[in-house]
């Protein structure tokens, strides 16, 4: 039986378990030039010494304003390659395929002076005001994305993940709660995402899987649900993502009636349910620390892979010491064999 550590293969991916280093933003570029430091390299390389399967590397972005902050890593530049390139060939030596997630944040862009949107609206009263993108910024936007992932194949990586989760800029394109647009990118809310998925596909190898997160339920007020979600999904799919990775949230404040549940597992309804929408490979993620919950994920076949996050900032060995927990074998290294 299929369990989370069954090895997972998806065109030219071949991952040695179902274990996901969900991306989480460091915030640890103190040059604010948008290229990984030795914190990077010591962070992702330690999850990959720790058993992960695949390493997605954290929102990295497209344009120096599309940053959410300017300690944010950021792939806009040739200049950004190496540091990155260096931490995809650490952790390829431990056994680990490394992705990245190439993103702009849109109006939740704190840093920018002027923060850019599918339209005029503000996140919150405490957030900047947003201008809306010309259609032909809009075009150029795509572009950005297409330079970037040109970069990320540059620098080895085994696959891409555009970020369409969050409330960031291709959520917010999406999201009929903040895109107002009149052009052809609000007659088709789903047009922006799809050109950039064809705009990174181009730059792709064939064998390289292309992942998108989004955000499959909104919390707020007149907010999208899976019935719309699994509808621009499918949009998206037949644009060329491959694998979904599904997350929800981050549009806006979160109304009282509208909060997401913070029991374990709370998401993996909503990744079952693309799963099955779409008969496509998806990534669930959200409170799913504990091995034999995540195994269960697996084993039920709610998900093809299992995404840890706050579980793999406490402990880089997570992988590790599931494996352990679930009696299964997996590749310890030999200096750490004692313990295990």
């Amino acid at each position: 039986m299929t369990d989370l550590f069954s090895p997972y293969s998806f065109k030219g991916l071949e991952l040695k378990n179902r274990v996901v280093m969900a991306p989480m933003c460091q915030y640890s570029v103190d040059q604010k030039d948008g290229i990984a430091t030795d914190w990077h390299f010591m962070h992702y390389v330690s999850r990959a010494v720790g058993g992960t399967g695949l390493v997605i590397i954290e929102m990295t972005d497209v344009e120096p304003d599309g940053r959410i902050t300017d300690f944010d890593l950021g792939l806009w530049s040739d200049e950004q390659i190496p540091a990155l390139k260096r931490i995809v060939d650490a952790c390829h030596s431990y056994g680990a395929k490394v992705g990245i997630q190439i993103a702009h944040a849109g109006r939740k862009a704190e840093d920018a002076e002027v923060p850019v949107a599918p339209s005029a609206i503000a996140f919150d009263e405490n957030s900047k005001q947003p201008r809306a993108l010309a259609t032909g910024e809009v075009k150029a936007m795509v572009e950005k994305f297409r330079s970037a992932v040109a970069r990320a194949v540059k620098a080895g990586f085994d696959a891409i993940e555009i970020h369409g989760a969050h409330g960031y800029l291709i959520h917010q394109f999406h999201s009929p709660l903040t895109n107002k647009r009149e052009d052809e990118y609000g007659q088709d809310l789903t047009l922006f995402g799809r050109e950039i998925i064809q705009a990174a596909k181009a730059e792709m190898p064939e064998d390289m899987p292309l992942i998108m997160r989004i955000s499959a339920k909104e919390y707020v007020e007149g907010g999208y649900g899976i019935n719309e979600s699994s509808e621009f999904a499918k949009a998206y799919k037949e644009a060329g993502v491959d694998v979904f990775h599904i997350s929800s949230g981050g549009e806006g404040q979160i109304a009282a009636w509208g909060r997401p549940g913070t029991h374990a597992a709370y998401q993996v309804p909503l990744a079952k349910a693309i799963k099955e929408a779409l008969n496509v490979p998806v990534i669930a993620v959200g409170r799913l620390d504990d091995p034999t919950l995540a195994n269960a994920v697996i084993g039920n076949e709610e998900a093809d892979l299992v995404a840890v996050g706050r579980g793999l900032l406490r402990n880089p060995y997570w992988a590790l010491e599931a494996a352990s927990t679930l009696r299964k074998n997996t590749d310890v290294p030999k200096q750490y064999t004692t313990g295990f």
